[in-house]
């Protein structure tokens, strides 16, 4: 998948007038690649477009409009585009509470090397979690990472001819398992594969 450059993105006024119907499109794109694993995890896988639009939200907040600066957000988010091979994703755990957070994050250490996917009767990809930093300890976990996963050309091409496609956590502590992933997600997801 093509990583971004400054062409792809709009002036700051040009996003201004282009927001309402862009944040529409992306808003509507984005149902098609979040997966709920359970009720406290969600998986939001990005792409191109999502990551444009993160890009041109931070440009317009922050009044970036010099060519370093936006130079230094293309940086930032274009390693969170798929490379035509994997997919990548936000991992959040979500739980509304605070205490109850504080809590669970103590226990769900080592939840993001947890998650997986699984293409037919392959073997389950586990991710690469949080290449940018690390993000927990010993004590516990962050309430956010990010995931690459990797995936062999015949599991690709497997999923090009149709094949099932499951998602999970086999955390001791949290345990889930989305089969079939819904055919919207999968869809969308076998897009980001060359």
């Amino acid at each position: 998948m093509q990583k971004l450059t400054r062409n792809h993105l709009y002036s700051l006024e040009q996003y201004a007038e282009l927001r309402p119907e862009f944040r529409e499109k992306v808003m509507a794109h984005k149902k098609d690649r979040r997966l709920m694993l359970g009720t406290n995890a969600t998986l939001y896988f990005e792409d191109r477009l999502t990551m444009q639009y993160q890009v041109q939200e931070m440009l317009r907040i922050e009044r970036i409009f010099e060519a370093d600066g936006i130079n230094e957000e293309l940086d930032a988010y274009n390693p969170l585009i798929p490379d035509g091979s994997n997919w990548k994703a936000t991992f959040m755990i979500e739980f509304p509470d605070v205490a109850e957070r504080q809590q669970m994050l103590s226990r769900l250490v080592g939840i993001e090397d947890r998650v997986y996917v699984q293409v037919a009767d392959f073997d389950r990809v586990y991710p690469i979690a949080d290449e940018d930093l690390e993000r927990d300890n010993e004590e516990k976990t962050s309430a956010v990472h990010f995931l690459r996963f990797e995936l062999q050309p015949e599991q690709v091409a497997a999923l090009k001819n149709g094949a099932a496609l499951v998602a999970g956590i086999d955390h001791d502590n949290y345990r889930v398992e989305i089969s079939p992933v819904p055919a919207n997600i999968r869809e969308s997801l076998v897009n980001d594969l060359d």
